[in-house]
């Protein structure tokens, strides 16, 4: 079940352009306030914005609740809690300064790559 949700989570991104997005496994780091980070970046505002309301979007239809969320007001660095999965949305500058992924350099990591659609068939009509 966590599995699917990391992936759509990480497609909700690459669906509107974000970038990088890799999550951090921090269950066995005693005291951690979620199982898993997921951090991606996005190239300005309004794409930070967007992913966030898209991940919320598919989040939703999944069943999850959004229980905070903060930074929609600058669109800086926007964070998403579902619980047992955080997700920090930066833009590409906040996320270089801040280097989340390198507080926590010691916990598993997954890298996620932008799923590409699967080949149109050509149809009949097509050839």
């Amino acid at each position: 079940m966590i599995t699917h949700d990391l992936r759509l989570i990480a497609d909700a991104i690459y669906d509107k352009k974000g970038q990088d997005a890799v999550s951090l496994d921090l269950r066995k780091i005693d005291g951690s306030i979620t199982d898993f980070f997921v951090i991606c970046d996005a190239s300005n505002t309004t794409q930070v914005a967007a992913v966030a309301d898209n991940i919320a979007e598919k989040m939703q239809e999944e069943g999850h609740k959004l229980y905070r969320s903060q930074g929609e007001e600058n669109r800086f660095w926007i964070i998403q809690d579902y619980g047992n999965i955080v997700v920090h949305i930066f833009l590409k500058e906040y996320r270089d300064f801040y280097r989340l992924e390198e507080l926590w350099a010691d916990v598993p990591r997954k890298t996620y790559q932008e799923r590409k659609a699967p080949a149109k068939k050509a149809t009949k009509t097509e050839e």
